[in-house]
């Protein structure tokens, strides 16, 4: 037992194991300064939320307020393990400017008010605009932070009562090219494999996927495993030396928007050299010949022009992969956010198809997910899909559908694939939509062109609902703000990326006339008075246990299948993966076993699309394509991205995350140790390209798009050369809750481009070209974090990121 500064050593205490070894246990608490263990007057159990790894922990409560956490040791996920984010994010909650009354609009300015007043202002200009101008006038875009049973409430109330198509989750910005790649495959959303495939695989691939940083006790998992005696092979694609970077046995850094370009290459190596289970292929997938004949010209030598990569890297590379005896394939956003999102995706299962490496210890893919509760979001139709991935173009799934909401299939929309949210915004743009319910996101920070979204957002014709802890930079455009609770302060479930779903506990209540999610939505069912077929009330439950009990009628015999779960099932222990019900009463480890996929025409979530075009893929061409349910081979062609460098705009921008922020910052900036390791934005490049410009760390620079510009320090990194990088976390505060704008414009997003993939129709956020110059010399180095992937090269006078006393965590090893 001993303390660690857990800001200067973000993944803790290395406890090695070798393969198949169960993983050791190591519980991590933090408690507020001078509090020990015996100070706490209560523990409640939760999970980590400013994350997607989904890390089992206990609450700390003393005197009515969250004073810490402690990571849960049997819990599946992370065995007592903690990240900083879980570690430090809590004292978010305790914030002195946390929204505590409803806001409305008045003469231009947002004003406190009563819930009766802000309630009835939002359920009658809905009831005003389904007189005039129909349900399609009426949006709703929510989050990767609230918990199943609000996101099956929202989707019962959009889809089931109001009858909008208009329904996405802020996950269309992280992780929608995640349920997209899956579904073109597997025929469904669902996660193939395990976490606990870390302790059995010998090569991990990590495609874009900079899980050092994005889930860090899953990359302490990884860490113990090369620790251990038989470690994993390393392979990491990424354009940044990155912290996965620096452990891989082959580390690939291609230009960027050139990922299939580069997965051709692999999967030709893998072909040609006949790294190929023939046998799993010929029983359990169709599409194989089309891949063959579509990569046969895609050598490494093609690729490696294209992609700016050694051709003798990407033969190492496929080698890892072709001769790996288990191979555990991740994929996050350098590939979701870029040109071809999906098309790329889609070829990291193809390799694990073609290696017969799916349903076994040790093989299996995770599409991973960026948010807390990204993949409920998805189940529950949130993100506007049908729940319990339903089939919008099978009428008998929507009857099925209609039949457990008691309505007229007709009432359900299904004319058309649910309106994504870049759609969105442009039918606000254009005043189709004249109202939309914002939750738990900032969208006038993470779009895309962010100048042309403020003015969408500050439409006069358009009414904005925002409902958030704090007033964020899109709290403060709206009509009514409406003060939510958050995490701890309310109860419900919430499933991770590797479908463990846990259960958190309210362990305290929220400020002032805060509400949970879950309370603010029937509220509004109530007051909009929605009923099913036969004149009853359709929302049928008014607590999180009863909406739990609800979502599980809907999702039985679907594959997100909770019928076995209960809340009591969840108490204590850990976490449970889904299927559960009565076949898997214990839940299920891994899906796909022995090739029993859920890609059947008659059951299937999707019958896929062109992977160029985007457009769906008919019933009639999908059941003569695959009428036996099997996996599909799906091949794609390399196409060249739609911002290339020029003259004028000599570099590549790609935009991404850093460890010690979440989203926005409008939790994580508010916590001192995580806000003191990243304080501000800074532009990253490579120290060929600033020795070229004669430029050194810390140089003020300006980054131009042709939508716009910003202001940043020089982190002289690891980047690849003709590459920049910014985090997108920071908007126009220099602190969230700021009293005024940034001296200066940061916010990454004023120049990214408004495109998207045609398949997820996820935004591009890594696709763009761009210029810089600098404004002034350096007085100092960037203030980036030095412990991740915005290190400093080497020689480089920079102080090292530390968090002191006030970063100490207590780590138990058992």
């Amino acid at each position: 037992m001993g303390t660690i500064d857990r800001i200067a050593e973000p993944w803790g205490t290395r406890t090695p194991y070798g393969t198949g070894e169960p993983w050791p246990v190591r519980v991590d608490t933090r408690l507020d300064d001078g509090l020990t263990e015996a100070d706490v007057d209560a523990w409640f159990q939760s999970a980590t939320i400013l994350h997607s790894n989904g890390d089992g922990l206990d609450i700390a409560v003393k005197d009515g307020r969250i004073v810490g956490v402690r990571g849960r040791a049997t819990d599946r996920v992370n065995h007592g393990r903690l990240g900083p984010k879980d570690l430090f994010g809590y004292q978010a909650n305790n914030s002195a400017d946390r929204l505590t009354s409803p806001l409305v609009r008045r003469d231009g300015r947002l004003v406190e008010t009563g819930w009766e007043t802000a309630m009835s202002m939002v359920a009658d200009r809905t009831e005003e605009l389904l007189k005039e101008r129909g349900p399609s006038s009426i949006g709703f875009y929510t989050t990767g932070q609230l918990f199943l049973e609000e996101y099956y409430t929202l989707a019962l109330i959009a889809h089931g009562g109001i009858g909008t198509n208009h329904v996405d989750g802020n996950t269309r910005l992280c992780t929608a090219t995640a349920a997209a790649a899956l579904k073109e495959s597997f025929g469904s959303d669902g996660q193939p494999g395990s976490y606990t495939d870390v302790d059995h695989a010998d090569v991990i691939a990590l495609y874009g996927h900079n899980v050092a940083e994005t889930q860090t006790v899953l990359w302490s998992r990884i860490l113990d495993r090369l620790a251990g005696p038989n470690p994993p092979r390393i392979l990491c694609v990424d354009p940044r030396r990155t912290p996965v970077a620096e452990a891989a046995t082959v580390h690939l850094a291609p230009r960027p928007g050139t990922n299939v370009a580069l997965m051709n290459a692999l999967l030709h190596e893998i072909v040609a050299n006949d790294w190929v289970d023939h046998a799993y292929v010929d029983q359990h997938a169709v599409g194989f010949d089309e891949l063959a004949k579509q990569v046969a010209s895609c050598d490494v030598d093609w690729a490696a022009e294209i992609c700016d990569v050694p051709a003798d890297d990407l033969r190492a590379a496929a080698r890892l992969l072709g001769q790996a005896e288990r191979l555990l394939s991740t994929v996050l956003q350098g590939f979701y956010q870029s040109h071809q999102a999906t098309a790329a995706a889609v070829q990291v299962n193809n390799v694990n198809l073609l290696r017969g490496m799916l349903g076994k210890p040790g093989c299996g893919i995770l599409q991973m997910n960026g948010q807390p509760t990204a993949q409920n979001t998805r189940e529950c139709g949130a993100d506007g899909d049908l729940p319990g991935f339903r089939n919008w173009a099978n009428d008998e799934q929507v009857k099925d559908l209609a039949r457990v909401w008691n309505v007229e299939p007709a009432q359900i929309p299904h004319y058309s694939e649910p309106t994504h949210l870049m759609q969105m915004m442009r039918y606000v743009e254009d005043g189709s939509i004249r109202f939309l319910y914002v939750s738990g996101t900032n969208p006038a920070v993470s779009l895309p062109e962010l100048g042309r979204i403020r003015d969408v957002l500050s439409q006069e014709r358009l009414f904005l609902v925002v409902q958030d802890i704090f007033l964020s930079e899109t709290a403060q455009l709206a009509d009514v703000v409406l003060p939510a609770a958050t995490w701890g302060e309310k109860t419900g479930t919430f499933t991770n990326a590797d479908r463990t779903v846990h259960l958190s506990e309210k362990a305290v209540d929220p400020p002032g006339q805060a509400r949970p999610d879950l309370d603010i939505f029937l509220d509004y069912a109530r007051r909009l008075d929605l009923r099913d077929k036969d004149g009853e009330p359709l929302v049928t439950w008014s607590d999180p246990e009863g909406a739990f009990e609800g979502w599980k009628a809907c999702s039985a015999g679907r594959p997100c299948d909770y019928s076995g779960l209960t809340y009591s099932k969840l108490r204590g222990g850990s976490g449970i993966q889904w299927p559960c019900n009565d076949e898997h009463p214990d839940g299920t480890e891994r899906i796909y076993v022995d090739g029993e996929f859920w890609s059947a025409p008659s059951y299937c979530e999707s019958y896929g699309k062109d992977l160029v075009t985007g457009a769906p893929v008919e019933p009639v061409e999908y059941k003569a394509m695959n009428p036996d349910g099997k996996a599909v081979i799906k091949a794609a062609e390399y196409l060249p991205p739609h911002e290339p460098p020029s003259a004028e705009f000599p570099y590549l921008l790609t935009t991404g995350r850093t460890l010690y922020h979440f989203h926005t910052r409008t939790k994580t900036g508010r916590v001192p140790q995580l806000q003191a390791a990243a304080p501000d934005v800074w532009i990253e490049m490579s120290a060929e390209d600033s020795a070229v410009h004669g430029w050194d760390e810390g140089d003020l620079l300006r980054v131009s798009t042709a939508r716009g510009g910003v202001e940043a320090r020089l982190r002289v990194s690891g980047i690849r050369r003709s590459t920049l990088f910014l985090p997108f976390h920071y908007g126009y505060w220099d602190t969230p809750g700021g009293s005024g704008p940034a001296e200066r414009g940061r916010a990454a997003n004023e120049l990214t481009i408004t495109d998207w993939d045609p398949c997820s129709k996820q935004p591009l956020f890594k696709s763009a070209a761009a210029r810089v110059e600098r404004i002034s010399v350096a007085d100092g180095p960037s203030r980036a974090p030095t412990t991740t992937a915005s290190r400093p090269v080497a020689g480089a006078s920079v102080p090292e990121t530390r968090g002191g006393a006030a970063a100490a965590v207590l780590e138990r090893l058992e």
